[in-house]
């Protein structure tokens, strides 16, 4: 019989050609095979019933890895999707719409169901009965215009125009239990390793509940963020006002030569928010403090400018403070335990400097502003002074702007907070939503080419970074803003795919990075994509692709 050369964890074994990932997994792992979701083979991303033909190297990844995470989300919206059409039939299958995620779950909708109390029991139920059974998830590939076929046989006619504008004539499907859906990336061997989940009445819908990302044999609890739902929810209702909730209907808008039309509406809806943002600001009595925080490329300069624009049309002279230039020394400045500098804490400012500074503004005094200089690596001042009159307003941006422990000695009624994010509102499908990260990343990729000749894989190296300063001191506070601003785009990925695609090509295959670039490329790969004649100078994409008419 012939044999392959399998190389785990530093150690050569031999196995028979064509012996699957999951047996492998199965006899080196043991009991704790059950965690491992994908395996990684010569670098690349596998799932686990693929079969070895040659030597290599395997890894596998469990609930921990990010790969891991998204692949038993995919699984677990499969599971229940499944219950739903063995219980209910395909047309309640295909009316279920995977919304988007808060905290650790993901909302979901019906068109079809009323997903009451007893109806979220029964589902779960079915759902545990599938895990009990482990049956197995099955991938087949058909030809495309076949899949298609599929698709509009089962009622899903979001996935027939999604395919319409495929390039590729292959479509790979999954198959559970009788039902068959399309899914975008890996997916878990099985049922039997999906056991850690929960479903849970959310307003119109549900919260279908993940492991924890602390413990993966624990449910995670729920965090009710409402104001990020009303946002979220308000983002969907405009895309569907626009006929386009879906890449398939965008694709369909772009290809009918509804562009110009789609470009401005989506513009002048921004613009509207940002117009009674600045009305509720200016109406708000002894507000001198704007308050801005939001996570990376969330187009939070461009933003501030269209804000301070908007205030001086209604009598206030607002002033930009970059919450950057209170960092200490960098003597001071805190080091992770690896040594390397945290910026993102909030003891890397100068939280005393700053609240002196802002209670003699509010007081009426006149203040020298700091400027830092990240070059030395300390704070200068050039003779910059800053004096609050009765109209003046400041707009203060930084990762900590939410946060009270940052601007503890001024008084609540002085500040208006603002969180602004890309939540987009596109999904790519009803069963496969987008998430928000991916939007962001690809913006930060391709401003980061532009203004700092920073690489991709550089930007991609350090993602997980800076979503650690996230999680740690911005989501925590999003619920305590007085306003949150969505500054996603519908139309924007299928303008970002012509500057992002070339630039995640310049990564290598050898690189770590290249395996997250190629997950970005397949899924940029579904839009078509537009020119960016008709994109307004002020528009907040601007600030990412170049061409704005704000120093940005």
């Amino acid at each position: 019989m012939q044999s392959v050369k399998i190389r785990f964890q530093n150690k050569e074994k031999e196995y028979p050609v064509g012996v699957s990932l999951q047996e492998i997994c199965s006899r080196e792992l043991g009991t704790a095979s059950e965690d491992c979701l994908l395996a990684q083979v010569d670098g690349k991303l596998c799932e686990l019933f693929k079969t070895v033909y040659k030597d290599c190297e395997v890894s596998f990844l469990d609930y921990h890895e990010p790969a891991g995470r998204r692949t038993y989300t995919r699984g677990l919206i499969m599971l229940f999707l499944t219950a739903v059409y063995r219980l209910y039939g395909k047309d309640a299958a295909a009316g279920i719409r995977v919304e988007h995620s808060l905290g650790q779950g993901i909302y979901c909708e019906s068109d079809e169901l009323a997903l009451n109390e007893e109806r979220i029991s029964t589902i779960t139920r079915e759902m545990r009965h599938l895990v009990e059974k482990d049956y197995a998830i099955e991938k087949k590939s058909m030809n495309t215009a076949n899949a298609i076929a599929v698709f509009k046989d089962e009622g899903m006619e979001d996935k027939v125009k999604l395919f319409r504008y495929r390039r590729s004539s292959k479509t790979n499907v999954y198959c559970l239990g009788g039902y068959v859906d399309y899914f975008y990336g890996h997916m878990p061997p099985s049922t039997g390793g999906l056991k850690y989940f929960d479903i849970l009445r959310y307003h119109e819908g549900i919260l279908l509940m993940l492991p924890d990302v602390a413990d993966r044999y624990q449910v995670a609890a729920p965090v009710m963020r409402e104001k990020l739902y009303e946002t979220l929810q308000e983002a969907n209702h405009w895309g569907e006002a626009m006929d386009v909730a879906t890449v398939g209907d965008l694709n369909a808008q772009i290809s009918g030569g509804n562009l110009g039309e789609m470009i401005l509406v989506q513009e002048a809806l921004q613009e509207r928010k940002i117009s009674e943002l600045a009305a509720a600001i200016a109406a708000r009595k002894g507000c001198k403090f704007v308050m801005i925080a939001g996570p990376s490329s969330s187009g939070k300069t461009t933003f501030s400018h269209r804000l301070s624009i908007q205030l001086r049309s209604l009598g206030l002279h607002p002033h930009p403070v970059a919450l950057d230039n209170y960092y200490k020394d960098r003597e001071f400045t805190p080091r992770h335990p690896d040594g390397s500098y945290d910026f993102e804490c909030l003891e890397a400012l100068d939280v005393e400097l700053f609240n002196r500074q802002m209670l003699a503004l509010l007081n009426g005094e006149t203040v020298s502003m700091p400027e830092f200089n990240f070059k030395i690596g300390k704070p200068e001042y050039k003779g910059k002074t800053l004096t609050l009159g009765k109209d003046d307003i400041l707009v203060i941006e930084g990762i900590h702007g939410l946060n009270d422990a940052l601007s503890y000695s001024l008084p609540k009624e002085s500040k208006f907070k603002v969180y602004i994010s890309a939540l987009t509102e596109l999904n790519l499908d009803v069963h496969n939503r987008i998430p928000t990260t991916d939007g962001r990343l690809l913006r930060r990729i391709v401003r980061d080419a532009r203004t700092r000749g920073t690489e991709a894989k550089e930007t991609i190296a350090m993602w997980s970074s800076v979503r650690q300063g996230e999680e740690d001191y911005i989501f925590p506070f999003q619920e305590d803003a007085d306003y949150m601003f969505n500054s996603a785009m519908i139309y924007e990925l299928s303008v970002i795919k012509q500057y992002a695609e070339p630039l995640l090509f310049g990564i290598s295959e050898d690189c770590p990075e290249w395996l997250e670039a190629k997950r970005l490329l397949k899924f940029l790969d579904y839009f078509l994509g537009i020119p960016t004649e008709s994109i307004p100078k002020n528009s907040i994409l601007r600030e990412f692709i170049g061409g704005s008419c704000f120093d940005v």
